[in-house]
């Protein structure tokens, strides 16, 4: 009798995460010696989810953006970005790659003065060779809620419409990553507000990953989870986590 070969059911193959850190290391040396900033960090980041990192000052925070954003080169272990490791990539390749996949926000606005809010917005779009349609251009600042303000310069602006600018500029490009560092640090509380539901709308409506380090357990709880760092390590997580529930897992560290 023939034996016949077993089936199995078919498998779809698993999606690499958004953004992977594969022992991420990153070590400064001054005449004091050297210091660690990052210690062997290894997490992933799915897609469409929106993680704030958190931790103490000198914990590693802006040094693990820099280094997932390409900003920074690790002194050891990898950054995947859509299954592309950005170790190896000349900074011909590694800028391609930032335009054309990553999104930045800062506590700095970094808008172009002379330029007029339009302009600002359709920067990005033109750094690649193309041509900015007016339309999208025009969609994405009444998404960010300056619809009629596309003519007016960055300093005719209030500094939340400001930070708004550097949100529509960022999500031009749909980027499939959306890194913010302490994007709320200079606004008030209300239009912190709305900036955090700009980028909560990023993920939530456009499947976008967001990585946001900031310092305010309100500004975190808008994030599906909450990376915690110590010393340059993971220090723990926690998930759809309340104010005050960031606030005490901050001051346990601390301690």
């Amino acid at each position: 009798m023939t034996a016949t070969a077993p089936t199995y059911p078919s498998v779809a193959p698993i999606a690499p995460p958004a953004l992977l850190l594969d022992g991420i290391t990153k070590t400064y040396r001054s005449k004091a010696g050297a210091v660690d900033a990052l210690r062997g960090v290894t997490y992933h980041f799915a897609r469409g989810s929106f993680t704030a990192v958190m931790g103490p000052s000198g914990s590693g925070k802006s040094t693990l953006l820099q280094c997932a954003a390409g900003l920074d080169q690790p002194t050891a272990g990898n950054v995947v970005l859509n299954g592309v490791p950005l170790r190896g990539l000349n900074e011909v390749q590694l800028t391609k790659l930032r335009r054309s996949e990553m999104g930045f926000v800062f506590q700095a606005y970094n808008l172009l003065p002379s330029l007029s809010v339009y302009d600002n917005v359709a920067l990005p779009v033109r750094l690649t060779g193309r041509r900015p349609a007016r339309n999208d251009v025009l969609r994405v600042l009444d998404q960010v809620g300056l619809d009629g303000k596309a003519k007016r310069r960055p300093a005719e602006l209030s500094g939340g419409q400001q930070q708004r600018v550097a949100i529509a500029r960022a999500l031009i490009t749909q980027p499939s990553v959306f890194f913010a560092d302490e994007p709320t640090g200079a606004l008030d509380s209300g239009t912190s507000r709305q900036v955090l539901r700009l980028l909560r709308e990023a993920t939530d409506r456009a499947g976008q990953t967001v990585v946001m380090v900031t310092h305010d357990p309100a500004s975190a709880a808008y994030a599906d989870r909450v990376l915690f760092l110590s010393d340059g390590l993971l220090a723990g997580h926690l998930n759809h986590a309340t104010p005050p529930q960031i606030a005490a897992a901050m001051n346990e560290l601390q301690r």
